[in-house]
């Protein structure tokens, strides 16, 4: 046991020296990312940019002022800078051309990735979905739900039955319509037949010129009245 127990510390021993010489041993890097590779790459889009719009304005800058050089070494010595910034500018458009495509590919393909994982999550939640509709449908009985609506059904029909014995009309005495046709043509021909005249609208019945008592008034010498004189228009 002694032997073992030294043996193991001098293994520790041996590594703890293995680490001072060589250095601990680093954990490996993450793997990279499709959204790595392309945030990596619309960086480097970004920074050709930059550099195809530096050797636009050098350009610019050089044609300017070969337009007002006369011809001569120094004017060739210009045309050479400006030949060497625009073969420049075709090696960075090339660059960025060849990045734009790349980058498009990683995109081809995380969109791929991400119809992927919709379509996975939207099978499982139908086959959750698809166990649930299941399990509800055991807990009905198709034939209790005729039964239900066959009741319904009858309880409909008594109500309205109940509903046209409320709003039926009471027994009246039946007119024959071909009376009050001919009556009704009567009274077009002679109205004065059917409807009361201003005169008679105006008299009013025996019984109100009754006295409000039961007394009877005393008789009267109707000759000793003396006549009522009209009266006269004003």
């Amino acid at each position: 046991g002694r032997r073992a127990k030294w043996g193991g510390r001098e293994s520790e021993v041996e590594r703890e020296s293995m680490n001072r010489l060589f250095g601990n041993a680093k954990p490996a890097p993450p793997k990279a990312t499709l959204a790595d590779a392309n945030a990596t790459m619309e960086k480097r889009g970004e920074s050709l940019d930059t550099k195809i719009q530096k050797l636009d304005s050098e350009l610019y800058r050089y044609t300017e002022q070969l337009k007002k050089m006369k011809p001569g070494p120094a004017k060739v010595s210009v045309q050479k800078r400006a030949m060497a910034i625009l073969k420049q500018k075709k090696m960075y458009e090339k660059q960025k051309e060849t990045t734009m495509n790349q980058q498009f590919n990683v995109d081809q393909i995380m969109f791929a990735q991400e119809t992927l994982k919709e379509t996975a999550s939207t099978v499982s939640a139908m086959k959750d979905a698809n166990k649930s509709l299941k399990k509800q449908f055991k807990q009905i009985n198709i034939s209790k739900v005729e039964d239900l609506q066959d009741d319904m059904s009858d309880l409909l029909e008594q109500a309205e039955e109940v509903q046209n014995a409320l709003s039926r009309s009471y027994a009246t005495d039946d007119v024959d319509e071909a009376d009050l046709e001919a009556e009704l043509a009567a009274m077009e021909d002679d109205p004065s037949l059917f409807l009361s005249t201003g005169t008679e609208s105006a008299s009013t019945a025996d019984y109100l010129d009754l006295p409000a008592t039961g007394t009877e008034l005393p008789a009267t010498d109707t000759a000793a009245l003396p006549e009522a004189t009209p009266a006269t228009a004003q």
